[in-house]
């Protein structure tokens, strides 16, 4: 598994709000246009410049070890570890600006709290 540093998931935002705009289209669009057999949902772009279509968004989430937790709100867990070793989730959503929330996987999306990180963890 992969973790993310809070530079690291800050330097990704505006890549996870394509991804995110791409999966809330799918998911308001019954039909969407098949072009060579890909659904594609979205006019954000890719690296390509290419629309990313709801699998590639998906695929993108998954292969680096972010957690989609709800695609209406856009909420995603990025996986993190301190320096003694204790894990915990990098918590965002798409409405929100920056990065400004952890929790511990057990706690789920009510146990967020502010970053940064208490000392002692």
């Amino acid at each position: 598994m992969r973790y993310w540093t809070e530079d690291e998931v800050r330097a990704e935002l505006p890549r996870m709000r394509v991804l995110i705009d791409a999966l809330r289209r799918g998911e308001h669009q019954g039909v969407v246009a098949q072009t060579n057999g890909h659904r594609v949902v979205s006019d954000g772009k890719g690296a390509t410049g290419m629309p990313v279509d709801v699998q590639t968004a998906l695929g993108e989430l998954h292969d680096r070890d972010i957690m989609l937790r709800d695609a209406e709100s856009g909420l995603l867990d990025f996986p993190a570890v301190t320096d003694k070793g204790v894990v915990y989730l990098l918590c965002w959503k798409r409405d929100e600006e920056e990065l400004g929330w952890w929790h511990f996987a057990e706690e789920g999306f009510a146990g967020r709290k502010p970053l940064p990180l208490p000392p002692d963890l």
